[in-house]
């Protein structure tokens, strides 16, 4: 009937909300902190001018020896000054972070260029590809549109390059590149006026367990360079600080939806139990036992926990195969593996049918109690 349906409907709301929090931060996001922010790490320096001056050459080659590194590529930062015309007219934006990449190496240690929504990666020197906010502050650049870049090299003076716009990057949950340009590091080296200089090396791990080997590996090889050598746990500990701060919060919400979800089905359960008074004196009077009553009305909160978990469960899987697919990234490029914990999930949805059931007893108890007569006189 009617109430039943308003049951069913009040429970799936709130288990949905139980579910989605709950599910999804712990197949999702537990697996980001243990899996991919440990499959590769960055080594910078700390010299007076914050330059690597070995040859990419050597250190790729170097790390690529290890049984443990699947790839390494070379990346180089600065900051610029962008503008483009546009319909007759002049857009500026300035102080956009552009990175350089080896477009050869880049694709073996990195995701960035599966995050192209339009066109190519970079691929040759005059190419750029523009972050999808970086293009929507330039006037909604396009693919083939001519962007005018101008860095600042090392002695002070202005660097006017003229790029044609290659691929727009957009990334799920804008983590990636969406905010960076990105253009070749050699043509980046020679902006700057470096023309061997590297910021980082990203390496990526085919054993995340390694990483920490790996990185105090290649510490102690380099030991009278002042190399710093960071897994992106470490680097992102801030920004992870914060991630856990907000799943606290969150686990919070879905222990109140919990809560919520068994106080929806004892209220209206106790509706129901009252809209069926005479109903229930009927049954007990052609014989039914208060056993049978209990039965009628705990089966139907079995079904009403079957239904949200069910609805529940489907919109969290759902969700997270969303997450997975969409390949969203985090830290610039890195990839956030998001896996399903089977364990939780089932753990999850038989916690919502067991609530399901425990927050129908009392009104199960309460139908049981009423007097045959008296439940009769009630109209």
């Amino acid at each position: 009937d009617f109430s039943l349906i308003c049951l069913s409907a009040s429970f799936v709301f709130f288990f949905f909300l139980f579910v989605f929090v709950f599910f999804f931060n712990d197949t999702a996001t537990t697996e980001i902190y243990t899996l991919s922010l440990h499959d590769a790490f960055r080594s910078f320096v700390t010299d007076e001018v914050d330059y690597i001056d070995k040859s990419d050459l050597s250190v790729v080659s170097w790390f690529e020896r290890i049984p443990y590194v699947e790839a390494a590529t070379p990346r180089l930062s600065s900051t610029a000054e962008m503008n483009m015309t546009k319909n007759g007219k002049l857009i500026e934006e300035s102080r956009v972070p552009l990175v350089g990449i080896d477009p050869f190496r880049d694709v073996r240690a990195s995701t960035v260029h599966e995050t192209i929504a339009d066109g190519t990666y970079v691929f040759s020197r005059n190419s750029i590809v523009l972050g999808s906010n970086v293009a929507r502050d330039l006037g909604g650049a396009q693919v083939g549109d001519s962007v005018k870049v101008l860095v600042v090299d090392r002695w002070g003076e202005d660097q006017i390059r003229r790029f044609t716009v290659s691929g727009i990057a957009k990334s799920p949950g804008g983590q990636g590149f969406d905010y960076t340009a990105v253009i070749h590091i050699d043509t980046l080296r020679d902006m700057m006026s470096r023309p061997d200089a590297t910021g980082s090396f990203m390496v990526k791990l085919n054993d995340p367990a390694k990483a920490f080997e790996v990185k105090e590996f290649f510490l102690r090889s380099f030991p009278n360079d002042d190399f710093l050598a960071e897994t992106i746990e470490e680097s992102a500990e801030q920004q992870l600080a914060g991630f856990r701060s907000g799943i606290a919060m969150i686990n919070m919400i879905g222990y109140f939806g919990m809560m919520s979800s068994a106080f929806a089905i004892v209220t209206i359960q106790m509706m129901l139990v009252n809209g069926k008074t005479r109903e229930i004196g009927v049954m007990r009077s052609i014989g039914a036992k208060r056993k049978d009553i209990l039965i009628i009305f705990i089966f139907q909160g079995m079904i009403i926990g079957a239904i949200g978990a069910g609805v529940g469960t489907a919109a969290g899987l759902g969700y997270t195969f969303y997450a997975k697919e969409t390949k969203m990234s985090f830290n610039n490029s890195l990839p956030l593996e998001v896996s399903y914990n089977w364990e939780k999930i089932i753990q999850t949805a038989l916690t919502s049918f067991i609530l399901a059931i425990i927050a129908s007893l009392y009104p199960s108890y309460r139908a049981t109690k009423l007097l045959p007569v008296e439940a009769m006189r009630t109209v």
